[in-house]
């Protein structure tokens, strides 16, 4: 799709403008947002994007539209299963509540920014070595077999300080407390930075690893800088709202990391087809093209992440609601039991777990309790 100059600087600026928007009128006065300001606005930014595919529809073709919706749906996806790493590192640093917006704000500003220059490299890698398909398609099938493997987030999980961090820890003087929303606080005439500024760094961190993925498989499904672009900031704007919007149900999607490895590997199979399309490499097949397997069509493409999703989401919710049943009755027996003279102590006071019952919930209503502001040991105090 030919794109003008002009639609590339409305583009960005109106991006821009949301960022702003965002952070004047939601970040810059630091508060917890209720489950209906977290909603709206979570459907608006969703209501941009879908504005903007149709656009794309209705002056790019069908072809561009297919792209973007499909390139958008596997952006937001990946995205939601990034909230689970974002929710640990907000619970391992102690963020209060009220903090968790800005700290969220920047770090999606840091992600737009760190994936707009890995787009344009990657966009001048393809652009002049067909052979970066195969890698970029093989790095989404090993990362599907990776994501399938892990079985998805547990409850239990902690976050592990990477390398970057443990450096920051050693050059740079670090409080052991919060300071409202402050990155850093003099004291003493000395300046310090914040467990909220060590958690803004992981979460950048962070989004460099998750752009490893994310990159190639945007491309796998439009080689159109424009429309890859474009779907990464669409579905990186309202991440924000959407972190809170979802408390306690990410947990209860477990099968998304499943959902999720299927759709990757579908895009690598994808990218490898194309790459053999395309293929100039001298050793392999005497550098012809390989027209065996046709290409995949973006019609296709768009089903198979739509109904993966769904498939996926309600496996997720219906086990989720097996387990709470389950649970129900096994609550609803115990107090049956206890009421019995001597069932306490035949018992030792605790029911016993239903057969086959999957673990409890972790993860309700952590982001409420992630943000206490007290540091947690080992997280948020400096280490010596």
């Amino acid at each position: 799709m030919d794109v003008p100059f002009w639609v590339w600087a409305i583009t960005v600026a109106a991006i821009l403008g949301m960022l702003a928007f965002d952070f004047v009128g939601h970040v810059r006065t630091p508060h917890a947002p209720s489950l209906r300001e977290a909603g709206t606005w979570s459907a608006v930014y969703v209501g941009i994007a879908i504005v903007f595919g149709l656009l794309v529809f209705w002056f790019g073709g069908a072809q561009a539209g297919g792209e973007y919706f499909a390139g958008y749906i596997t952006e937001k996806s990946l995205s939601v299963d990034n909230l689970f790493v974002f929710v640990l590192i907000m619970a391992s640093f102690g963020v209060p509540r009220i903090a968790q917006q800005k700290v969220l704000l920047f770090g999606i500003t840091f992600a737009l920014v760190l994936r707009t220059i890995f787009i344009f490299i990657g966009a001048a890698a393809i652009e002049n070595f067909s052979w970066v398909f195969w890698i970029f398609g093989g790095i989404l099938i090993w990362t599907a077999i990776v994501q399938a493997r892990s079985g998805g987030h547990g409850g239990d999980e902690d976050y592990q300080e990477n390398a970057v961090l443990r450096l920051v820890r050693r050059v740079v003087p670090t409080t052991e407390e919060h300071h409202g929303d402050r990155m850093t606080v003099k004291l003493n005439g000395k300046r310090y930075i914040t467990p909220l500024a060590i958690a803004l760094i992981a979460i950048g961190t962070a989004d460099i690893i998750f752009a490893v993925d994310s990159i190639p498989a945007i491309f796998g499904l439009t080689q159109d800088t424009y429309l890859v672009f474009a779907a990464n900031a669409f579905s990186l704007l309202g991440l924000r709202q959407l972190f809170f919007l979802i408390d306690g149900l990410l947990d209860r999607l477990v099968y998304l990391a499943y959902g999720l490895a299927v759709i990757l590997a579908f895009i690598g199979a994808k990218l490898l087809i194309h790459a053999m399309h395309t293929n100039e490499l001298s050793w392999l097949n005497g550098g012809e093209h390989i027209t065996v397997i046709p290409e995949i069509p973006t019609w296709l493409s768009l089903t198979v992440i739509i109904v993966t999703l769904v498939v996926t989401t309600v496996a997720s919710l219906r086990h989720d609601r097996t387990v709470r049943n389950r649970r129900r009755a096994r609550d609803a027996a115990a107090a049956g039991t206890g009421s019995a003279p001597g069932a306490g102590a035949a018992t030792g006071g605790a029911a016993a777990p239903v057969d086959g019952e999957a673990a409890p919930v972790a993860g309700e209503g952590r982001l409420a309790h992630a943000g206490d502001g007290a540091p947690r040991a080992g997280s948020s105090a400096r280490r010596d």
